[in-house]
């Protein structure tokens, strides 16, 4: 038997956890926790997405109008485009961002900010050409599944063009601070969720929705 495993141990010296405290950069820290945000908001999304799923029959809306009476494929088209140009926008925001380029950050900025306001408006315009047809959410369960997972998803829009708007003003403020950089790549995190809980409305809910 070895020395190393026969020598007795004093049980006071024996160090079971590390106290010290490790330096974590307040922008890692932070974007961990909004990780963990995005995690909550992706399964608010899976749960509506889950009672769409539920109601996409035709027996769920009640005899009523279905999508594919109503969804216009080249409409959606344009909102998809909108949406994914905003997003690109917002990528050449993170390339002046890693350059330093002020200028560069606030012109992407813009860029992603007039795409996503052309993104909302249009949905806006749908939500209103359908009411105006009389294709309201309390006509089915159907459609109120339609209607309260593409306005969430709408929503989300509405709250990251405000977030835009406000790092367009501390970014013209105060420049590149470990603040301003943090919720920069936190709002990256968000827009681009945004983009791929539109991908699975765009084939789930719209062109899905068609063969109802």
């Amino acid at each position: 038997m070895s020395s190393s495993t026969s020598k007795a141990l004093d049980p006071s010296s024996v160090e079971l956890w590390d106290h010290s405290h490790h330096h974590h950069d307040v922008i890692s820290t932070r974007t961990f926790g909004f990780w963990l945000y995005m995690l909550s908001d992706a399964m608010i999304f899976a749960v509506l997405f889950a009672a769409w799923e539920v109601l996409s029959y035709s027996h769920s809306f009640a005899a009523g109008p279905t999508p594919a009476s109503f969804v216009e494929p080249g409409y959606v088209f344009l909102q998809t485009l909108a949406l994914f140009t905003s997003v690109l926008a917002y990528g050449f925001t993170m390339v002046a961002l890693k350059n330093g380029n002020k200028a560069g950050v606030i012109s992407g900025l813009w860029g992603a900010l007039i795409l996503g306001v052309a993104f909302l408006a249009l949905d806006i315009n749908d939500v209103v050409h359908l009411v105006g047809m009389g294709i309201t959410p309390d006509l089915s369960g159907g459609l109120s599944a339609f209607f309260i997972l593409t306005q969430t998803h709408a929503l989300h829009i509405l709250f990251g063009l405000l977030w835009m708007l406000v790092m367009l003003v501390q970014v013209s403020r105060f420049g590149f601070s470990a603040d301003v950089v943090g919720r920069l790549l936190s709002l990256r995190l968000f827009w681009h969720f945004q983009a791929v809980v539109w991908v699975f409305v765009f084939v789930f809910v719209y062109l899905r929705g068609m063969l109802i």
